[in-house]
């Protein structure tokens, strides 16, 4: 397993949460646009220096301390200086502990075409040799399955079906015309699954009027909340009679089918959690190796100690 510890990664790295992008809704029209200041690194102020950091008497520059606190964003200047002065020292740390047992390393290409650079083959190098915790059992994995079933869970899906009806104005009298009409459509469809396809196609403003309103497969979490809300709802093949307000519009909601997740079977995830399991004893192994050497070096200005590196 390859890992590669470069100036923005550490070996005390946490598991990163998958973001879900924000819940959009299918319009016609996006109105307004979107600006503010400009957010590029050039034009923000430099970061605060905090005082001079050594590792065994070198010193680590406080320009690469000031570039190096873009990749350890923080509540404040002084503890973003904190985490990256923390990280070079690692670095550092590392470098010196490799020159010392002769270790070079050619680098490598990652699939992405991306290629590490001297240093980081070398603290790979280093890493790889020294640290190599042992691999999770079929019994370890197994407890982790029971404890956290819920992850491996495929999510829920639904197959709903509206009709966007935009007001013609922002005003209350457009909101309140746009609800009526509505309404007058929820009435007049109702369960029919053919109404309420002509009526898409001929009332939506909304993209989907030229699939009979249909909105797809979509996961929880994947329209405007107030939606996903209304169509949770809804039994099988039922029109919703109250119509449902977002920031678009008002919909017509109509639910064709919902699919109840499933729990994967173990047999199914044993290798990735595996993966998971090694990887995070990995991590812990090399952050426990990093602060053995830092027992026994000279270390100032900056605090690495097991507990600042995440391990007991």
């Amino acid at each position: 397993m390859n890992r590669q510890v470069g100036s923005s990664t550490t070996v005390w790295d946490q598991e990163q949460a998958q973001q879900r992008p924000e819940p959009v809704m299918p319009s016609a029209c996006e109105r307004g646009g979107c600006g503010g200041p400009s957010s590029n690194p050039r034009l923000q102020p430099a970061p605060p220096s905090f005082g001079i950091v050594r590792v065994n008497g070198v010193e680590i520059e406080p320009e690469a301390i000031a570039e190096e606190t873009q990749h350890h964003p923080a509540e404040s200047g002084e503890a973003a200086w904190q985490q990256a002065a923390r990280a070079l020292a690692v670095r550092e740390l590392l470098l010196q502990e490799a020159r010392r047992r002769a270790i070079t390393a050619d680098p490598e290409t990652d699939e992405s075409g991306r290629s590490e650079v001297e240093e980081e083959a070398v603290i790979r190098a280093l890493l790889e040799k020294l640290v190599e915790p042992p691999a999770a059992s079929e019994e370890e994995c197994r407890r982790y399955y029971d404890a956290n079933s819920h992850h491996f869970r495929t999510p829920d899906l639904f197959e709903p079906s509206h009709i966007l009806i935009e007001p013609e104005g922002d005003d209350a009298a457009g909101w309140a015309a746009a609800e009526a009409e509505a309404r007058a459509i929820a009435f007049e469809v109702g369960n029919n699954p053919e109404a309420f396809a002509a009526a898409a196609r001929e009332f939506s403003r909304c993209p989907t009027a030229h699939q009979n309103g249909s909105l797809g497969q979509i996961r929880r979490g994947e329209l405007v909340p107030s939606v996903q809300e209304a169509i949770e709802k809804l039994a099988e093949g039922t029109t919703a009679r109250d119509p449902v307000r977002s920031r678009f519009g008002w919909h017509v909601i109509r639910l064709e089918r919902r699919i109840e997740g499933q729990t994967l079977p173990f047999e199914v995830v044993k290798d990735r959690i595996a993966d998971m399991l090694d990887a995070r004893a990995w991590a812990v192994a090399a952050a426990r190796f990093t602060a053995e050497l830092a027992r026994s070096a000279e270390i100032e200005g900056i605090q690495v100690d097991p507990e600042s590196l995440g391990v007991n």
